[in-house]
């Protein structure tokens, strides 16, 4: 599936549902001969519309102002000046430097951003996201996804710049260039989709993903022993051992309490490395 189709996964895939295998173009550059694998499902595009359609000038200006002055007050924030000092230290930008590469950007996709209108965490995830964009040239397009997000939140999320995708990728986006998938606080069967989706070191080492721990989840399944947890987070489970993961600095602050037990996750795989033998 292409970085920037909007295609639904709304369906469990069926493993005897049929496969076809996509070849890379050619290039001038080195060609690299990964065979692309697309479910059928993912071909199938299931186009997703707001339930809440309801909408008017009013409620729409309410709700910019809202994020507005949200971003002002974040980005006048000690906790944004500390998050920022963290992100910009050697050990943790040099892997944004190496996942952007020659392409010179990077897209940033937010799954599972919530209602922007009703609650104030999703708004401080969104003004996080902003902030970051507006900071770094190197941040391209910003995609914005949540099966809960009304027509006014859409229109809203348009008016500043974020494209909202019209189909629920369930998490499965092939990052066939650099992107950051911005996922604080997200369910961990999206992460594992992703990483479902991209189990390829290629792939993988094209993402940068800003959500919960993988570390903390691994340090859970070794205490509550949940075999049906643990089936569900396999692949989170499989990769962690070739994961570089910062956790971001504690804060004693609102806004903190939005990303609380969030880290960068940055990949580091062979490219030679055949993931279906390794085992968590």
């Amino acid at each position: 599936m292409a970085a920037s189709a909007k295609t639904s996964a709304l369906d469990k895939p069926n493993p005897a549902e049929e496969w076809t295998v996509v070849l890379p173009r050619r290039g001038k550059q080195k060609r690299i001969f990964h065979k692309v694998i697309v479910h059928e499902w993912q071909k199938q595009k299931q186009v997703w519309t707001p339930e809440d359609v309801e909408t008017n000038p009013e409620r729409e200006s309410k709700l910019m102002q809202k994020i507005q002055t949200c971003i002002k007050k974040l980005e006048s924030s000690s906790f944004w000046l500390t998050f920022l000092d963290q992100l910009q230290t050697p050990e943790i930008f040099d892997w944004f430097l190496k996942a952007v590469g020659s392409e010179g950007k990077m897209q940033m996709v937010i799954y599972g951003i919530g209602s922007i209108e009703s609650h104030e965490p999703p708004r401080l995830q969104l003004s996080l996201a902003i902030l970051m964009k507006r900071m770094f040239s190197w941040i391209g397009e910003v995609e914005v996804f949540d099966p809960v997000i009304s027509l006014a939140e859409s229109r809203v999320l348009t008016a500043l710049g974020c494209c909202v995708l019209t189909a629920n990728e369930q998490g499965r986006r092939q990052a066939l260039r650099p992107t950051m998938f911005f996922m604080p606080h997200c369910e961990a069967e999206l992460y594992d989709n992703l990483l479902d989706a991209n189990w390829r070191p290629d792939l993988l080492n094209n993402i940068i993903l800003f959500g919960n721990s993988f570390e903390a989840y691994e340090q859970h399944l070794s205490v509550c022993k949940n075999l049906t947890l643990a089936d569900s987070r396999k692949h989170i489970l499989t990769i962690r051992q070739f994961v570089k993961e910062f956790g971001i600095d504690s804060f004693s602050d609102d806004f903190f309490r939005a990303i609380h037990g969030s880290s960068w996750h940055f990949f580091n795989i062979d490219p030679d490395l055949d993931l279906c033998g390794v085992k968590p």
